[in-house]
């Protein structure tokens, strides 16, 4: 697999055949700022996502510091395709004082905001076990059995309710007609 760095890419995308630069974050992740010219095909949607990728051109994989985008290298190795990852990510790209586009003021991912609220429930329970009661370790093992169960069935009840808060609703613009008298 070959690595770019940011100069490298630079250069190839002001040149004649400017490779297909692929974000593999998450939107949300890919909304916050990203290469101009990228395009967001997140790493859990690649293998159903390979016809969005460019026949005929190099493809440089981007994420945020360069790991889910070799995994999604060794993914795609297979299909024969031109491939390349951005040394460092957008994190690389920032730092050099490329410029980034950010599509939208963002908030955490679902995936990060279920993450912290799985760690804090197994924290707390395992304190509570440790000096109240050894049955809210009950509550660190329901939690365990909850991500178990989202990874075998791809069905997150804890997403979904997350997903019901109000920092996790979309924005919408409501416009009413005024009445005619």
């Amino acid at each position: 697999m070959n690595e770019i760095t940011v100069s490298e890419l630079r250069a190839r995308t002001a040149g004649k055949v400017r490779p297909q630069c692929v974000d593999v974050r998450s939107a949300s992740e890919f909304a916050s700022g990203h290469v101009p010219g990228a395009v967001n095909i997140p790493m859990e949607q690649i293998e159903l996502r390979v016809d969005d990728l460019a026949p005929d051109l190099p493809i440089v994989l981007i994420c945020q510091g360069g790991a889910r985008a070799r995994l999604v290298a060794d993914l795609l190795q297979p299909c024969g395709k031109e491939l390349a990852v951005l040394q460092g990510g957008t994190s690389a790209w920032v730092k050099a004082g490329q410029p980034v586009v950010v599509t939208a003021n963002t908030r955490w991912s679902l995936e990060r905001q279920v993450r912290l609220g799985a760690g804090i429930l197994v924290l707390v329970g395992t304190v509570l076990a440790a000096t109240a009661d050894f049955r809210w370790l009950f509550l660190a093992g329901f939690v365990g059995l909850g991500l178990s169960f989202a990874g075998l069935t791809n069905y997150c009840p804890m997403a979904i309710l997350l997903a019901k808060l109000p920092w996790n609703r979309e924005s919408h613009c409501h416009i009413t007609q005024a009445k005619q008298a």
